[in-house]
């Protein structure tokens, strides 16, 4: 069923391709990137296979002459390749979508393009799975059990030992081997403590106490994390206002399959019964605001929005000198008082456009205002 979904970024990357002579289309593992590469044609490679990199060596020089897409797949774990395609690209600038470089870590992978092929490529985001591509019928199903294609909304009966797995990949192996020194087994003590204050202002201190590390261990810690796309950090809104701001970043795990898991959500528990169920919300209306806007190409800043005086909103986008704030609720009764508030902030900030999203079965819409739920939220953004 995966290979029938059309991934919403493929007219982005078929574009960017079609600009640059090569693009890099990075996400998470397992999110879909190869099955989307494939869908492209060509060659493909896996590059943390040996003998993908031995095939192509050997087929490198009758490649580069083709026509075909070259799809070089976990491009991070063969540095070699990266100075073989700069000489490529170089001794042809005008071809255009020769090469498609997927990888799942961004430091590494970006450090090799910044040094190698700047200017030469456009760079990609694939997420999981996100609502547009399951259609709203799946909308509850994709908040409970995440985007991820073999694990999340596609096969929710897999939920929560997919999950557990997943995780247990990234720590025990793959974040070792992108360069993070911490034991496993402190890694994941790490994710499920991101995931008890998900939505909560990050305290790098209160979590390196608790791990026995410093403030910039912890740091750096997360520095990986965001990379392999696990967590999220929301940096705050910064604004030339006369009241005092929140000036650390919202943290969030990403995937809220990855979420639910890490808290221990059965797979037959009541979601709403859960503490936390408003922040679980919260978050996964971020990514999918972010993944499907993005992913058709705006060019989008995210930040939230708190003073030390109460004003506060969810998430605000800025988009060259346009602004819009919103505000997430979980219920499916917004009142007067929620667009209030939206509203007082978007007024403060000088914001185009203020919006409300919530469950609501009944949106409404002016030239500035929103009050929208998740799907027609997308439908008309």
């Amino acid at each position: 069923f995966q290979d029938m979904i059309r991934r919403h970024v493929s007219p982005l990357l078929r574009a960017r391709l079609g600009r640059f002579p090569a693009a890099v289309l990075v996400g998470p593992r397992q999110c879909g990137k190869t099955t989307l590469a494939r869908s492209f044609g060509g060659a493909y490679f896996d590059l943390e296979q040996e003998s993908d990199r031995l095939r192509l060596d050997v087929e490198w020089e009758d490649l580069v002459r083709g026509r075909r897409l070259v799809a070089l797949d976990e491009a991070q774990a063969y540095p070699a390749v990266f100075p073989r395609l700069r000489g490529a690209i170089d001794a042809d600038r005008r071809r255009n979508g020769r090469f498609l470089i997927l990888g799942s870590i961004t430091p590494a992978l970006m450090r090799e393009v910044s040094e190698s092929l700047a200017g030469r490529l456009a760079v990609v985001e694939l997420t999981p799975l996100c609502l547009p591509e399951v259609g709203s019928r799946r909308s509850g199903r994709l908040h409970r059990f995440g985007g991820f294609p073999d694990g999340g909304v596609l096969r929710p009966r897999d939920y929560p030992s997919w999950q557990a797995s997943y995780v247990a990949l990234m720590t025990q192996r793959d974040l070792p081997a992108w360069g993070l020194p911490a034991r496993p087994a402190t890694t994941e003590r790490l994710l499920r403590m991101i995931a008890a204050s998900h939505g909560a202002v990050l305290n790098a201190t209160n979590l390196g106490q608790s791990l026995g590390v410093s403030y910039h261990t912890v740091q750096s810690y997360l520095d990986y994390l965001e990379g392999a796309f696990l967590v999220r950090r929301l940096p705050p809104f910064e604004a030339n206002l006369r009241k005092r701001l929140v000036k650390s970043p919202r943290i969030y795990i990403r995937d809220t399959g990855l979420l639910h898991a890490l808290l221990g959500l059965a797979p037959r528990e009541d979601l709403l019964d859960r503490p936390w169920a408003g922040a679980s919300w919260e978050g996964f209306v971020i990514e999918q605001i972010l993944a499907y806007r993005r992913g058709r190409g705006d060019d989008l800043d995210a930040f939230f929005f708190r003073t030390h005086d109460g004003h506060e909103a969810d998430l605000v986008l800025a988009s060259g000198k346009s602004l819009e704030v919103v505000e997430i609720k979980m219920t499916s009764v917004p009142t007067e008082g929620d667009l209030a508030r939206v509203t007082g902030v978007a007024d403060l900030l000088g914001a185009d456009r203020m919006t409300l999203i919530s469950r609501t079965s009944r949106p409404a819409f002016s030239r500035r205002r929103w009050s929208s739920n998740l799907e027609t939220y997308l439908a008309r953004c």
